[in-house]
């Protein structure tokens, strides 16, 4: 069975999103999400009830954090979107726009081929990260566990 890669990732706002500091980050969330969905390897993404960014979607976790989810057909693929495309220049300045977690940032888990989880789950996946680390349940870019056989 095929196999693509779950992954969310949170942040913590610095500022309100409507606060001018945040101006060019908010201005370059389509952008950078079509870049995303033309990135070989991609797969789905989470929007918001009115079809924008996943930035506004309602979720579980702390309300000045906002989460980005995604599936990808591969770790390689996620990997090009985030440090190899135009992304890459807003990740570098991400420090100019969020607060440091002082946890991970980011969970992946390989998922069949064809299937989206719940954001639900996603929350578990995270959570099950934080509270265990990195695991085949649960794991970041640092860590290489491949999908299930």
């Amino acid at each position: 069975m095929a196999h693509h890669l779950a992954q969310i990732n949170l942040a913590r706002l610095a500022f309100p999103l409507d606060d001018p500091r945040m101006e060019e980050f908010v201005r370059a969330l389509e952008p950078i999400n079509q870049i995303a969905e033309l990135t070989p390897g991609f797969v789905w993404r989470l929007k918001s009830d009115d079809g924008r960014s996943a930035t506004y979607a309602a979720h579980a976790f702390d309300p000045d954090i906002i989460v980005n989810y995604t599936v990808w057909a591969s770790r390689e693929s996620l990997r090009h979107f985030t440090y190899q495309s135009g992304h890459s220049a807003y990740f570098r300045r991400r420090l100019e726009w969020f607060v440091p977690l002082g946890r991970p940032t980011l969970a992946m888990w390989w998922v069949p081929a064809g299937t989206v989880p719940s954001l639900e789950e996603a929350k578990g996946r995270y959570d099950y990260l934080v509270e265990h680390g990195p695991s085949e349940r649960a794991f970041t870019l640092k860590e290489d566990f491949p999908p299930p056989a």
